[in-house]
């Protein structure tokens, strides 16, 4: 069982890639912020591996960083941050990753944090079951569990330690939670729609996505024509 939305006041979103968090989880980002809730977002990779043209690969990373800035804004979200040092495409989980997630953790003193499924789909290839996926959502679960709230860990970072209730996974072959998110749906497409440089047809993309969230929304019990997006959730 997750906490009521009124319980909450800040969330961290962590997540690999440029687009993961508008792809899988904008549409509820927007709910949160409607509410009030103070979100934030922190970026393993600026995606350098992205994209389906001959733009300068040394060009991708200050576009896609733009690209997510932009996407962040539509659903209510000012706070961006992008992590150095983890190239996309080897996202691996190791003891640096785990510290600098720690540190963010420990700054910005979440309630709930959101972040890509560490669990592989074996249903489908591709979809939410890229390698950076996994490996940053087992490092955000460490960071949550057992660094950022242990103050013998990391102790070089100078900050206080922090204990996060709950982890919301995004992507997950199993969810067990969903959100109705039909009133903010068309600031999901337009988040969605800020990552230019990662949709051959975006149109096309737009409307799988619709199909896709309704479905989920069917599968939630939300009632014809609504759309929800789908979680894993982890608490104490």
């Amino acid at each position: 069982m997750s906490q009521h939305d009124n319980e909450v006041k800040r969330v961290l979103a962590v997540f690999a890639h440029p687009d993961d968090i508008d792809f899988g989880a904008a549409g509820t980002i927007a709910t949160w912020t409607d509410a009030g809730i103070e979100v934030a977002y922190l970026l393993v990779t600026r995606g350098d591996a992205g994209g389906f043209d001959d733009t300068p690969r040394e060009e991708m990373p200050r576009i896609r960083e733009a690209e997510q800035r932009a996407a962040a804004a539509a659903v209510g979200v000012s706070d961006v941050a992008f992590l150095d040092g983890h190239q996309d495409g080897a996202v691996y989980v190791t003891h640096q990753l785990r510290r600098d997630i720690t540190r963010r953790i420990r700054e910005f003193r979440p309630d709930r944090v959101l972040t890509n499924s560490p669990v592989r789909d074996w249903s489908r290839l591709g979809g939410p079951n890229h390698p950076d996926h996994q490996a940053v959502g087992q490092a955000t679960t460490y960071a949550v569990y057992p660094d950022a709230r242990n103050p013998f860990a990391h102790t070089d970072l100078g900050l206080d330690a922090w204990t996060v209730p709950e982890v919301w996974y995004s992507g997950c072959p199993e969810p067990d939670h969903y959100v109705d998110v039909t009133d903010t749906f068309e600031r999901k497409v337009t988040a969605l729609r800020a990552h230019a440089s990662q949709l051959t047809d975006p149109d096309a993309t737009v409307a799988f996505m619709r199909d896709r969230f309704t479905e989920l929304g069917r599968t939630a019990g939300f009632g014809e024509g609504r759309i929800a997006e789908a979680f894993a959730i982890a608490r104490d």
